[in-house]
């Protein structure tokens, strides 16, 4: 399969609002989302993914919105954690989850991230983490399909094992597809957390097109000061963005590129406007 030209078409750029701050209290320069979705429409990206924090209860509304200005939701982030620490309450975890796919399905959200959360208390290693994980999204897969929302598992970099992620291979997440067994649940492969993986190509290619979800940009710096809150601008770090792409295209993936780079000190603090020209030069030259 030939590898997608962006040198001339951008539209598969999709900007996922993390990349200005907004998804996390505090920071980032503010802009409500239709302030957001009007510069993306000027600059020609196709497709936006927001955060539940900034959706509150005008899903429908925001929704309506973007498309009305011809881009499309391409995601929502995220389900609240499904094991860990804050997870403990079964019953209260499932609730999270079908009120962020509630969220999901009235935005007209393509996908619904999940990051599955750390460790779960009175476990070591993640196997006993997984096996929850596993149960608890077979709860809910139903109930998202009943939505027509897709829910894409995305594996963290291994950094994260401990408190946000104890799914940290595409491998375990096509495991968990498997055990479950529902054609609305995927996966996302995020260049931050797979960029080191030297077995992705064969997990892109065992997930095939009906089962990756979601393609998410940014890069690994060589010298992060932070592992959550320093990703580089794609260029800027150690990840080979083309050979990504090359076996997630390659695999069959042919849906929106998501620019998702977390950056308290330094993309955070740019004018929102100059972030998103530098998003997409880089994308159409690089990516």
């Amino acid at each position: 399969m030939t590898m997608r030209d962006f040198s001339t078409d951008h539209s598969a750029l999709a900007l996922n609002t993390a990349s200005l701050g907004h998804n996390l209290d505090g920071h980032g320069a503010g802009w409500s989302p239709e302030r957001v979705i009007d510069a993306c429409a000027a600059r020609g990206f196709g497709s936006i993914v927001f955060w539940r924090r900034e959706i509150g209860s005008r899903a429908v509304e925001i929704g309506e919105r973007v498309r009305a200005a011809g881009l499309s939701v391409a995601g929502l982030c995220r389900t609240p954690f499904l094991v860990g620490a804050e997870a403990t309450d079964r019953q209260a975890v499932i609730d999270g989850a079908k009120a962020s796919i509630d969220m999901a399905a009235g935005l007209g959200a393509a996908v619904l991230t999940i990051v599955v959360g750390g460790v779960h208390p009175g476990t070591k290693g993640t196997a006993e983490s997984l096996k929850i994980v596993t149960d608890r999204v077979g709860e809910i897969a139903p109930y998202a399909a009943q939505r027509n929302v897709r829910l894409a598992l995305e594996p963290l970099n291994p950094v994260y094992a401990g408190n946000r992620s104890c799914l940290v291979t595409l491998r375990d997440a096509l495991d968990i597809c498997d055990a479950v067994g529902a054609p609305s649940l995927g996966v996302a492969v995020d260049v931050y957390h797979v960029w080191w993986d030297r077995g992705i190509d064969v997990q892109m290619q065992r997930a095939g097109p009906e089962r990756i979800f979601g393609y998410h940009l940014c890069d690994w710096l060589a010298d992060t000061t932070d592992v959550l809150l320093d990703r580089g601008m794609m260029g800027d770090g150690v990840a080979d963005l083309k050979a990504i792409r090359a076996g997630v295209e390659g695999a069959g993936y042919a849906g929106p590129c998501e620019v998702e780079i977390f950056s308290a000190n330094n993309w955070w603090k740019r004018d929102p406007g100059a972030v998103l020209d530098v998003m997409v030069e880089r994308f159409r030259t690089l990516c």
